[in-house]
């Protein structure tokens, strides 16, 4: 890993200038920001969530409720990966319309904030896997042993841990119990206000089209649940257990996503994480297109890259049985509550 030479400091992980991976055309043609896509993207995340919540209520099921559930989710995942993409200015060449698109139409539903994930996710891409980068706590316990993912994975889905996150980030937004109303009211609009007005706006609406239901059982039960099992493997499958953290090509990984994997655990092209680390600024929709180039380039040997979730998750959950030992909470607004020392963006961005 390279030292300043004046200071004595590791500067972090080796970087590999973008002209080293594609050319100037290609560059060109993959770093386009084209708004219509992102506008088709955003539209297709409500639409399966419209549509899912259509199906239950045209036939009420069990099996109907818990495959929309999961649809939900995972566009509720979706939508949270174009918040991402708009904190990277990939949803418009225009800031303030990329910015209106990220807040009001991804993050804001999802209880999220753009621009305080903005601000904190940057040192992530700046650090990756080094010990100031902001998302280390969500990859440096793995591996970890089968037991004990089985353990995260009943809390998931159980909805403990999206109750205990919302939670925290709802009791973080009032501030201080001993603060004058009228401080905790300014407080709690500066933290959670817009997210209450959208999720506010999508009761009325459920509520206009007859079914005020799907609010709390179609986008609440979504949002605690199988979205938090997703959000848990994808994290995972990012940055954990990677070979070298200090190799661009190998501290990051992309996981090979099939159709029913990218239905329902890996939506718009989150899969291809290793080519967004290395063009950070490529829209989301162009990274099949770095990937199947790369894969083409002589870097492609040292790539990280897995053949899918499921061998990720073999690999993540390796450790011995007899290792088995409880983890450390990692939700960034429940451990500023635990009085842990986190960044109030980390703790403001909803994740």
């Amino acid at each position: 890993m390279p030292t300043n030479a004046a200071t004595g400091i590791v500067d972090g992980p080796r970087r590999i200038p973008a002209r080293d991976l594609l050319s100037a055309e290609q560059l060109a043609s993959v770093r386009e920001r084209v708004e219509w896509k992102s506008l088709a993207l955003i539209a297709h995340a409500w639409a399966v969530i419209l549509g899912a919540i259509a199906l239950v209520a045209w036939a009420p099921n069990p099996l109907t409720y818990v495959l929309a559930v999961m649809l939900i989710g995972s566009r509720q995942l979706g939508l949270a990966i174009l918040m991402h993409d708009g904190a990277h200015g990939c949803l418009s060449r225009n800031e303030t319309r990329n910015m209106a698109l990220s807040q009001w139409l991804c993050a804001y539903p999802i209880f999220a904030e753009t621009r305080a994930y903005r601000r904190y996710h940057l040192a992530h891409h700046a650090h990756t896997q080094q010990a100031d980068d902001p998302d280390l706590v969500l990859s440096a316990p793995f591996p970890i042993t089968a037991t004990s993912y089985r353990r995260k994975l009943w809390r998931d889905i159980s909805g403990q841990t999206g109750f205990q996150q919302r939670r925290a980030q709802l009791l973080n937004a009032l501030g201080d119990p001993s603060w004058e109303i009228e401080r905790r009211a300014r407080h709690y609009w500066e933290r959670l206000g817009p997210q209450t007005l959208a999720n506010a706006v999508i009761f009325a609406g459920f509520a206009l089209a007859g079914v005020w239901w799907a609010y709390p059982l179609l986008w609440l039960v979504p949002l605690l649940t199988w979205m938090m099992v997703i959000t848990r493997v994808r994290n995972i499958a990012e940055h954990a257990v990677v070979p070298d953290s200090n190799d661009p090509l190998r501290n990051t990984r992309t996981t090979r996503a099939g159709w029913l994997e990218r239905a329902l655990v890996a939506p718009y092209f989150v899969n291809y994480h290793l080519e967004h680390h290395l063009l950070f600024y490529v829209p989301c929709y162009n990274l099949p297109k770095v990937h199947e180039i790369l894969m083409h380039s002589p870097h492609a040997g040292r790539m990280e890259v897995k053949p899918g979730y499921l061998s990720v998750l073999r690999l993540a959950t390796s450790k011995p049985a007899g290792d088995d030992q409880p983890g450390e909470v990692v939700s960034n607004a429940r451990r500023m509550r635990d009085g842990k020392r986190v960044g109030d963006d980390q703790a403001s961005a909803g994740f």
